[in-house]
């Protein structure tokens, strides 16, 4: 059976402590346990930390020339790892091996003191892995099982939002987009969801949406159009040197309400021109009493044909920005956003001929 669900995802980072302080004191994860030196893991050291159903995973390397370290040198802090829920991790393992994943973690044991499961890893895009674990009702059971770890007392976060992870954007280099996805189709069974060529003045990038059967992983794949002018997942690939996790995005009820609380705790989100919410009214009509609210937090708004959809970005607290996160509340939409690239694109248009006037 093909993977149900994205167990957690694994960022490698220059200083741990620094990035687990951020998502922990900002955006209101809570620490749940740790390895290192002393749970038997002598070359990094590593937090999970969890909010609402996300699980992420925070290393750092302890010497120099390890893979944590050799990743972080040459991507920036940035995922490392995708880890997918199995019902059989050797029927996942041998059919991504069987559509050209790379083998890095043949089916073995648990290393987790006391849990009887097994695990693997492949190849995914770029220098991203996918640690193949056991699927487990039990929450705690969702953590890496190539390392033994000591859980944490139980503690509560800031008031946050407890998301759930709606999708992952993935930049991937010019003409490598459909082979992606039909590699995810067919190692992981995710085929094709939706697709859209997208112009944003003299730029444009071409995704595509792949998802499994269940929904629980949905990936959105973007390259960027080489003919045209370099834009934003050009400067991304740059800074990654390469394909990579250009965002995580949370899904969560009120998004206005949790951009307050998150502001609160000190995240900084991508700021609207003004000129967004003057053309909004005409591109979502049945929002016209919520424009007060989405200008003051610096909300997107997006419509498709099963309803609309709200969204906004934080800016990367990572060195070489290689990483940022999305927050995002659906109220019947499908859709991604796209037409809010091109609305923020004719706002700051309009901003830039009314000062230049």
């Amino acid at each position: 059976m093909p993977p149900s669900a994205i167990a957690y995802a694994e960022l490698y980072v220059t200083d741990d402590r620094e990035a687990s302080g951020f998502l922990i004191d900002s955006l209101g994860f809570v620490p749940l346990a740790v390895a290192g030196p002393a749970t038997g893991t002598h070359d990094r050291r590593s937090t999970v930390l969890r909010s609402g159903e996300v699980t992420l995973v925070v290393t750092q390397a302890l010497h120099p020339g390890t893979t944590v370290a050799r990743h972080v040198e040459e991507h920036g802090d940035s995922i490392a790892d995708l880890a997918f829920s199995c019902y059989d991790v050797q029927s996942c393992f041998d059919r991504a091996v069987l559509a050209g994943a790379t083998a890095l973690q043949q089916p073995t044991p648990s290393l987790r003191c006391g849990q009887d499961s097994w695990f693997a890893a492949v190849s995914g895009f770029g220098d991203v892995r996918h640690t193949l674990v056991a699927a487990t009702d039990d929450r705690a059971g969702q953590l890496p099982p190539d390392r033994d770890w000591a859980f944490l007392p139980a503690a509560t976060g800031p008031a946050a939002p407890r998301p759930v992870l709606d999708h992952v954007a993935v930049c991937l280099e010019a003409g490598t987009l459909r082979g992606t996805a039909d590699f995810y189709e067919a190692a992981f069974d995710m085929p094709f969801y939706s697709s859209e060529y997208i112009e944003v003045g003299d730029q444009a990038m071409d995704s595509i949406v792949v998802r499994n059967a269940e929904g629980g992983i949905t990936f959105t794949l973007i390259e960027p159009d080489d003919t045209r002018v370099p834009g934003q997942i050009t400067q991304f690939l740059h800074a990654h040197n390469g394909p990579g996790v250009q965002h995580l995005a949370f899904l969560v009820d009120d998004i206005v309400g949790s951009v307050r609380a998150l502001g609160d705790c000190g995240v900084a989100f991508l700021r609207t021109p003004g000129a967004y919410y003057d053309l909004l009214a005409e591109r979502v009509s049945d929002m016209a009493d919520a424009i007060a609210d989405l200008r003051e937090t610096n909300v997107l708004a997006d419509r498709d044909e099963w309803g609309h959809m709200l969204q906004i970005f934080t800016r990367s607290p990572y060195p070489r920005g290689t990483l940022f996160y999305e927050y995002i509340q659906r109220n019947g939409a499908r859709g991604f956003g796209s037409s809010n690239i091109k609305a923020l694109y004719e706002a700051l248009e309009r901003e830039r001929e009314v000062a230049g006037r």
